[in-house]
């Protein structure tokens, strides 16, 4: 299909989900309930069929040459297919936000002023490879009552198809538009700029993926954007932490899949506590096959005694490594822990180890990224283990909404105002 025909089409699709966008908007909860218990059941049923279509994708992945990661966020394995039937399972025991009236006051002159949750209208989402993403953006975008277009990755084209039209089914057998959920059906980079140009039909543009994407969506959209941004994630060891529940906090930050964007990439240790500290967890990172890049000071002190740690360049400070590989730098202080952050990060996810509540308040009130965590993993900042049920993404953008998005922040609220015939002097 050539560019032209991909602008139609991808017209045609928006503007079929514009019109759609007021069924699943006016929808009371019972419905979207209904719809969302057929999505699993036909899930279910359907399974075989997904599988083999995921098949598809998986081996045309490993012929294009497509890294380990990569195949990894693309594989719908028996834990990935139970986490999307759950997400659902979760997701419909969420109060749906739509029509909830919040933070009424009374005027003085007897108006009673309030503002209502309604829809977003129709939301574009644009992401590579992890088809669950159709599933999880789907049944999130259809509790908050809006319509959705979804551009998946070419990778995963069979995989996003088939899920789609599963949830297109779900729709129609419960009376509503199957246009409600779209899926672009093109590769082609060229749908990418016309679906962010729909700015007639479509309200939001998210877009989750790998840098490049994000900054073509942010940079050429007309529609306005909220990012899913890389996750460059921290972690402070402070000088009072518990050394060994920090190391195996570290470890899962980590390596307990390193592929995600909440997974750790530079550990920041207080100076004081490097000779008790890093032996420790160097050794770990060792038995956990870690690729270690340590600052200049670290690797003076350890280098003899670790020989496989190697000396970080500039651009580990930068770096989203999406695999084994971590940078541990030495800090003065908390402040210089704060600072660097501040620096390299990219507001995602940071945490402190710490024994001490005054500084582990301190980090938390001096580190504005959009999760931040005191003696935990990193890979907490995650819609379904806040309790969102599910997530359309991380937004890592301050406008809107910041952190997961589960299904109220794709809501906004409408000013209303019940009176009693009052008319302004």
């Amino acid at each position: 299909m050539n560019k032209n025909d991909i602008k139609s089409s991808i017209e045609e699709i928006a503007g079929k989900a514009y019109k759609a966008s007021g069924e699943i908007a006016n929808a009371g909860q019972e419905v979207k309930l209904n719809i969302l218990k057929t999505l699993k059941d036909l899930l279910i049923k359907h399974k075989k069929q997904i599988d083999a279509e995921n098949s598809k994708d998986i081996e045309n992945a490993k012929s294009a040459g497509l890294s380990g990661p990569m195949v990894d966020r693309l594989f719908i394995s028996e834990k990935t297919f139970g986490s999307m039937i759950n997400s659902i399972e979760d997701v419909m025991k969420i109060k749906d936000p739509v029509g909830e009236i919040e933070n009424i006051t009374t005027r003085p002159n007897g108006l009673m002023v309030g503002r209502m949750r309604i829809p977003l209208g129709v939301i574009g989402i644009i992401y590579e490879s992890r088809p669950n993403v159709t599933v999880d953006a789907s049944i999130l975008c259809l509790l908050s009552g809006n319509a959705v277009i979804l551009r998946g990755g070419s990778e995963a084209i069979n995989s996003n198809k088939i899920l789609a039209s599963i949830i297109s089914e779900s729709l129609e057998i419960n009376g509503l538009p199957p246009e409600i959920v779209s899926i672009v059906p093109y590769t082609d980079r060229s749908a990418i700029t016309e679906l962010i140009s729909q700015k007639k039909y479509i309200d939001l543009i998210i877009p989750r993926g790998g840098e490049g994407l994000i900054s073509f969506v942010t940079e050429n959209s007309k529609i306005p954007v909220i990012k899913h941004d890389k996750g460059v994630c921290h972690i402070y060891v402070d000088k009072y932490a518990d050394i060994k529940e920090s190391a195996g906090v570290i470890i899962n930050s980590k390596v307990q899949r390193p592929s995600v964007c909440n997974a750790l990439e530079t550990l920041l240790v207080h100076s004081e506590i490097l000779e008790k500290f890093m032996p420790v967890m160097l050794n770990e990172l060792k038995k956990n096959n870690v690729e270690t890049r340590v600052d200049g000071e670290i690797l003076n002190i350890f280098k003899n005694k670790f020989n496989f740690i190697a000396e970080a360049k500039d651009s580990d400070w930068d770096a989203e490594y999406l695999n084994l590989t971590l940078s541990i730098k030495a800090v003065k202080n908390m402040n210089d822990a704060i600072s660097h952050i501040k620096l390299h990060g990219s507001n995602h996810t940071e945490s402190i180890m710490t024994e001490n509540y005054s500084r582990a308040l301190e980090f938390i009130k001096k580190v504005n990224s959009s999760c931040v965590l005191v003696n935990a993993s990193t890979r907490f900042n995650d819609g379904f283990e806040l309790g969102l049920g599910a997530e359309i993404g991380i937004s890592t953008s301050k406008i809107h909404a910041f952190g997961p998005m589960g299904a109220k922040e794709l809501t906004t609220s409408k000013f209303i105002v019940l009176g009693n015939y009052q008319k302004r002097l």
